[in-house]
């Protein structure tokens, strides 16, 4: 598990919002950029469900299951990847039944099937940000 600790800055019942500084792991991270919707501030507010009747100024453990961050880690850097061998792969077996280049043909579907990746990628993130699996959740509440 994956843990960061935060400062609760705003609560509800049912949800808090959690500032927390990246951590050293977030520097070297080739998707820092993209974790704070564009910000580059060393601040990261992130909301998560109040399981622990946190209020605000608490001090709290934020923690991640590694699973799933492995899981997203390889949606992110491997699939495309063997998208692209694959539709290159596959533009060369068909290339000579098309009697066309065999190089161009690995190109282009290669291409192809890297941009059908990050579609498939795209719309997977839609449905895998609503399972409570994917979310941080509050581990503790910290002195």
């Amino acid at each position: 598990m994956v843990t960061e600790q935060g400062i609760i800055i705003n609560s509800t019942p049912s949800q808090v919002w959690i500032k927390t500084h990246r951590s050293t792991s977030c520097k070297n991270c080739e998707a820092k950029d993209t974790c704070n919707e564009k910000n580059n501030f060393k601040e990261i507010i992130v909301q998560v469900e109040n399981t622990l009747n946190a209020s605000t100024g608490d001090s709290v453990i934020l923690g991640f299951k590694t699973g799933p961050l492995l899981k997203l880690t390889f949606m992110l850097y491997i699939f495309p990847i063997i998208f692209l061998i694959v539709g290159a792969g596959i533009g060369q077996a068909i290339a000579p039944f098309l009697q066309i280049d065999q190089s161009l043909t690995s190109l282009l579907l290669g291409f192809v099937c890297f941009t059908l990746s990050f579609i498939i990628i795209k719309k997977m993130n839609n449905k895998l940000a609503v399972k409570k699996e994917y979310k941080p959740f509050l581990v503790k509440i910290s002195n």
